[in-house]
């Protein structure tokens, strides 16, 4: 009963935007809800279905008695048959193994993106601002620096291009 209502109360378009699934698991979810609909449609039509047969009517219209006879005794001897459900089952239980995989390896790269952001996020809010630095720590922070300026003054070049365009004067 818990189980019917947690399927009834899943949200398909916040579950697969929220998780951020990829492509091939958001379609192979979204096949395997809509094969489980169709199963669950086609159940319903046939629970709606009237089972029992009034074999006494069919005994009064029709001349052959044996025919209903025999149609009777078919319908009572039926036994169904039990199907093997072992390979859908290790069918869905490899797709629920490649969806649990695919989930660990979005929160794996998801975790990992979250602490280099926080690293980032730190070292923003731990650095000094740029009028305090000075010319030493810009240059051991990027030591190619000094040899494009060196270049820059050979070539007598003393303004940084697109500086004007991006700073102004």
């Amino acid at each position: 009963m818990a189980t019917r209502s947690a399927v009834h109360s899943i949200d398909w378009s916040k579950l697969t935007v929220s998780l951020g699934l990829q492509k091939e698991t958001i379609l192979a979810l979204q096949a395997f809800r809509k094969r489980n609909e169709e199963a669950k449609r086609a159940l319903t039509a046939l629970k709606e279905q009237k089972t029992q047969v009034d074999f006494e009517h069919y005994r009064s219209i029709l001349k052959n008695k044996g025919i209903v006879n025999e149609a009777e005794n078919a319908l009572n001897g039926f036994k169904p048959t039990k199907v093997d459900l072992d390979k859908q089952l290790k069918i869905i239980g490899t797709f629920e193994e490649k969806a649990v995989a695919s989930a660990k390896k979005i929160s794996t790269k998801a975790d990992s993106e979250l602490r280099d952001l926080h690293v980032t996020l730190t070292n923003m809010e731990e650095a000094r601002p740029f009028k305090e630095l000075t010319v030493e720590e810009v240059v051991k922070a990027k030591p190619e620096i000094v040899d494009i300026v060196e270049k820059m003054v050979k070539k007598h070049r003393w303004a940084v291009p697109g500086y004007e365009e991006t700073y102004g004067y």
